[in-house]
Formats: structure tokens, sequence, C-alpha cells
């Protein structure tokens, strides 16, 4: 049992213990810890000893299934990824003992930076910095998909082999489990997808959720660490590139729950987006539409699931009441993009 003033989840004392024994000499002093706020899935912790400073990513109370391969996953790839030129935490530790915090975790170094989630968040950098930030994210993803996933021992970490099938088809399961209501468009969309798939590039590691709120950027405008790599696998690195595109472009959706920066004075049109990452990794992006259209039926998927459990009383917090009003007008982008394409 943790002390009250400890938050759910975590216990610093057991994990001053455990840290004692792994890594001695890394700790000076009696551990704290508070819960970062938010995270969607697993949990994320800021841990101090009153010098140094950690993360701790766990997965959400309560769960019991395949929990270890998640943390296991995330601790996997950013300790691949740290030796190169693509910016994470450095990874400190990952255990499987649940008799530790109640569940897997890991444990990584504290990067300093900023998640900008908003336009009104990125107001005060002003155009010019904006600009440098957004383009910053095209150039680290760049970098991403520049990797052998096979030189840095991740060439096992997925299935590319039907990738684009495989996650048309459990979108489409995704949406038939919370289908609660007449959503028009939504299989036509879906239908068009299948049938305009595109020929994969040579597969890459993907991040699954690449925008500017799961990246921290510092100071100076750089990327100081990508973060949230719970989605990532060895698959279509197009994928990412359509996600970061349909979060590029503004929805004009006033008190939208889904963060998107895209109003933001200084930030770079998605057409500049994709001609940068083009130029930059020489990659075919003809099918661009495709990947973008895909993001969009995704997020439907996704806020038509939000919905459904908020219908049923499944959901607590606020802006869940406003999701189920976005899915047309996500489909309806869907189909438009798809079209234009």
């Amino acid at each position: 049992m943790s002390r009250p003033d400890h938050p759910p989840g975590l216990d610093p004392v057991r994990l001053r213990d455990l840290l004692e024994r792994e890594r001695p000499g890394l700790l000076q002093g009696e551990l704290s810890a508070r819960l970062i706020e938010g995270g969607r899935s697993n949990l994320t912790y800021h841990v101090t000893d009153g010098v140094g400073r950690w993360v701790v990513r766990r997965p959400p109370l309560g769960h019991v299934l395949a929990t270890a391969h998640d943390m296991r996953r995330e601790h996997r790839v950013i300790s691949a990824l740290h030796p190169t030129a693509v910016p994470v935490p450095a990874p400190v530790l990952f255990c499987e003992d649940e008799e530790v915090l109640g569940a897997p975790f890991y444990v990584m170094e504290f990067v300093a930076g900023t998640p900008y989630r908003t336009a009104e968040q990125l107001a005060p950098l002003g155009p010019g910095r904006t600009r440098e930030a957004v383009l910053g994210l095209v150039d680290t993803l760049v970098e991403l998909h520049a990797l052998d996933p096979e030189a840095i021992a991740l060439g096992d970490f997925g299935r590319p082999e039907g990738f684009l099938e495989r996650q048309l088809r459990r979108w489409g399961k995704q949406l038939a489990a919370s289908r609660s209501r007449e959503l028009p468009g939504i299989d036509e969309l879906h239908a068009a997808l299948g049938a305009r798939l595109p020929d994969s590039p040579a597969p890459a590691v993907v991040h699954g959720d690449y925008r500017l709120d799961n990246v921290l950027i510092g100071d100076d405008d750089r990327i100081k660490a990508v973060l949230d790599w719970e989605m990532s696998t060895l698959g279509d690195p197009l994928t990412d590139l359509g996600l970061l595109v349909m979060y590029s472009t503004p929805h004009g959706l006033p008190g939208s729950p889904v963060s998107t920066t895209a109003e933001a004075a200084g930030h770079p049109a998605p057409s500049e987006l994709v001609e940068r990452y083009a130029a930059l990794s020489g990659r075919d992006v003809s099918a661009v539409s495709w990947y973008t259209a895909f993001a969009w039926f995704k997020l439907a998927v996704i806020l038509e699931g939000i919905h459904y459990r908020y219908t049923l009383g499944q959901t607590v917090g606020g802006g869940f009441d406003r999701i189920g009003d976005l899915v047309p007008y996500f489909i309806e982008q869907g189909l438009t993009t798809l079209q234009e394409g």
C-alpha cells in the first residue's frame, strides 16, 4: 500500500528500493512522485530525489491484459532509438515484477521541454518560432523513418507484410464494436480506402501517433524528446505522415476537445510539410491523400468509440458530450481528402 500522499499507482519507497538494488548510486535521497496529467492511456509520473529527475510509465490502474507487453515494447523502442539521431529520453530501467508497483513499468530520464497542444499555447512563440518548431517535427520524422530496423535491433518489432490491410481491418472492427447510430458516409469511406489501398514503401519504425503534442520542444525551439511510443511498430512510414498532415489541417471547430495547433500563426501548411518530408526523405509521397484520409477515418472511429462509451456512462470529465458531434466532420474530411487525391 502506498501512503495517502503518494499518487495512485506509484509507491516511491518501493521504487527507491528497486533502484537502489538495480542502479546503485543513482539516487541521492528519498523519492517523491506526482502524476503528470494529460496522458490518454498509460500513466506517467514525475519522480525526483531533490537532485535528479526521472519519469515512470505504467499501465492504467486495474488493467490486467497484455500490460507487460506494452511496457516492454515502449522501453525496448526508446532503448533502441536512444543512440540514434532521434531524440528520446534515456532509458533507466524496466521492471516486470508486479510486486513493486502493481504492474510492469519502466523508468526513463526526465527531459525538460514543452508539449504544445493548442494554438493558444503556441501563440507566445510568435509565427517564426512556431514555424521552426513544426518544421522540426518533419525533420525528426524523416530521421526516424531513415533508420534501418535491423541495425538498431528492431527487425522483429512488427509485421510489415500486409500492414495497411491489417490496419484497415483493425479499425473496421473497432467501428463495428462501437456502432450505436447511423453514421452517413463512414462505410463508404472504409470501402473506398480498401479499394484504393496503396503499395507500401520499404518498412520503417513508425511512431503511430506522431504530432506536436507528443514531442517536447526546448527553449531553442528544437525537439528535445519524442514521447508516447505505445503505438509504435514496424510498418508503412507514410501512415505517420498522413496522421501528421491530418493534425496539421485547421479543423475550424471552436471548443473542440481534439487538440490541434494548426490555427497558430506561422504554422506551415500541410502541403509544405509533405513537400519537406519528400525532399528530405526521398520518398514517393504521391499517395499521401490516401494516408491522410485513413487518418481522418481512424480518428472518426476513435471519437465514435469515445461517444459510445459516453452514452453508456463509462467516461468522466469535460468535453465528452461534444465528441459525438465531431464524428460526421471527420468522416466528411476523409471522403473529401480521398476524392481530391
